[in-house]
């Protein structure tokens, strides 16, 4: 991928590591989302399954249970901190390997595979009618695509809420292209789907799904906005965007977030929206 804040240097480096540290937080924010997409996706005992953007694995040990026995499932990433830890986590006895590579360009057997599953991993591609034609030729005739990917920034709330709460403060970068690789490269529903049918999917279905995100928990409700604010400065959008900026700057933007945290808590619970596109599709 090229040099942007989504290339595999970046998630080979800092940006791995950060979600190393918490993947716990990220399992939780996602699980919803992920149960969802597992669902659809139906996996089956026997089925050899392929989950593209693996991250430290949680979907692929979930699919391995599914498969088993008799199944099989390879994640593919190109975070090696992600990778590391997915290999470190164990199987419960089902068939599962993970590989340190580009899923867009992994020489996979053709018709290896007999479902292509992803939690937020396909948006990231840098030619995406390219990288799902060569995920469709790894699956069999007849095989399943599933994937859940993020909508538009303005339909998320908890990618828009750092720059509306911060934007006073921090120059907010110009709309760059909506449709490159980044979190909602496939947010526009007649892009994603021209995407899908001009690399060879039929039977293609997407659905909208709107989920809570859970930033952050506590045992008080203080507690879950100083657990959010840790998601939000070290992970999140609001990372990038206090990047390079003055302590005076960054503290000013922490306190307005940090507020606009307070008003979306309740149970010890920081929840934020999101909306997301469910999709499966058939390889015929």
């Amino acid at each position: 991928m090229n040099d942007t804040p989504y290339a595999s240097s970046a998630w080979s480096g800092h940006k791995g590591h950060q979600w190393v540290l918490h993947q716990r937080r990220l399992d939780r924010m996602l699980a919803d989302f992920g149960e969802a997409a597992l669902d659809a996706a139906s996996p089956r005992p026997g089925d050899r399954v392929l989950d593209v953007g693996c991250g430290a694995g949680t979907t692929t040990l979930a699919l391995g249970r599914r498969v088993h026995p008799g199944g099989s499932v390879v994640g593919v990433d190109i975070s090696a901190p992600l990778i590391q830890l997915a290999r470190s986590r164990p199987t419960g006895g089902a068939q599962v390997e993970f590989v340190l590579d580009d899923a867009s360009r992994v020489p996979f057997d053709p018709g290896g595979f007999d479902l292509v599953f992803s939690r937020f991993g396909v948006m990231f591609f840098d030619d995406p009618v390219a990288a799902f034609r060569h995920l469709r030729r790894a699956l069999r005739p007849g095989g399943r695509l599933a994937f859940i990917c993020w909508r538009t920034p303005d339909e998320n709330d908890w990618i828009s809420l750092p720059s509306r709460v911060a934007g006073h403060l921090v120059p907010t970068p110009p709309p760059g292209d909506p449709r490159a690789p980044g979190p909602c490269s496939l947010g526009e529903r007649p892009h994603l789907e021209a995407v899908l049918r001009e690399a060879g999917f039929d039977d293609i279905e997407i659905a909208p799904l709107d989920r809570g995100v859970v930033f952050g928990r506590g045992a008080t409700d203080a507690e879950a906005v100083d657990d959010a604010l840790v998601m939000a400065l070290e992970v999140g959008p609001m990372s990038r965007l206090l990047e390079d900026q003055p302590d005076e700057v960054r503290a000013g933007a922490t306190s307005a977030l940090r507020d606009a945290l307070a008003e979306r808590t309740a149970d010890g619970a920081v929840v934020i929206g999101g909306a997301a596109w469910l999709v499966t599709a058939g390889a015929f």
